[in-house]
């Protein structure tokens, strides 16, 4: 069974950094195409970063473009979300996904039937 496992979250003010990782276990997803998402209270599922298979390319949303940076490590089965220059608005449930496909390029749409992790809250307060 597949699974994707996030870490790294919490409580931090305003102009701080957090890293997050998504570790995957029962499946290796070094062919993959890996990304972070986030959802605030009240608000729609969305895009932050993406990265293809190979780590050549990276995807990030204006919002963040800048002060994250997605990275992966395909020996480690593992994906990151560098986050600095927090802001309260980037307050929300992060979550990680992993693509279903093979060999993919970076994509910015939620895709239901990827892979999901269960997500890790970031809190930036003021």
């Amino acid at each position: 069974q597949a699974q994707l496992v996030e870490s790294g979250g919490g409580l931090v003010k305003a102009g701080g950094s957090l890293r997050l990782s998504c570790a995957a276990s029962g499946r290796t997803f070094s062919s993959s195409a890996l990304g972070w998402f986030r959802q605030a209270p009240g608000k729609e599922r969305e895009f932050v970063a993406s990265i293809s298979w190979n780590g050549e390319n990276t995807a990030y949303a204006d919002s963040v473009k800048g002060r994250f940076t997605i990275s992966r490590d395909r020996a480690k089965n593992t994906v990151y979300l560098q986050m600095n220059s927090l802001k309260p608005e980037d307050t929300a449930v992060y979550y990680c996904a992993a693509r279903k496909s093979m060999y993919g390029s970076t994509w910015y749409a939620v895709k239901e039937d990827d892979y999901w992790g269960q997500g890790t809250q970031v809190t930036v307060s003021s």
